[in-house]
């Protein structure tokens, strides 16, 4: 894919500035994260008791049906180069900045 079919334009190129968030009530488990992401900061995972209590009825009623879904398990890997966010079906993610300094 070309930089300018980006998101954002171009890859950040530093790690760790940003981090993709998954939003379960959303993801439909399709796998299209981890297809297009170059730096293997997605997997796909059960989603757990806990986790489906938090969802919405929506989000409950899909994770019956497609209870895997995809999880950040490497977000100091994300290079911010934006191709997951267009890429899932259920726009279920969204790259946030992390915070600089001491929480």
């Amino acid at each position: 894919m070309r930089s300018s079919d980006r998101p954002n334009g171009h890859c950040d190129g530093h790690a760790g500035k940003l981090v993709p968030v998954v939003d379960h009530d959303r993801c439909g488990s399709k796998e299209d994260c981890m297809a297009v992401c170059p730096y293997n900061v997605f997997e796909m995972d059960t989603i757990t008791k806990e986790e489906k209590a938090d969802l919405s009825l929506k989000g409950r009623v899909k994770a019956y049906f497609l209870p895997d879904k995809a999880y950040v398990v490497r977000p100091e890997a994300c290079h911010a180069c934006g191709l997951c966010v267009p890429a899932c079906p259920e726009r279920a993610i969204t790259l946030r900045r992390l915070p600089v300094g001491p929480l």
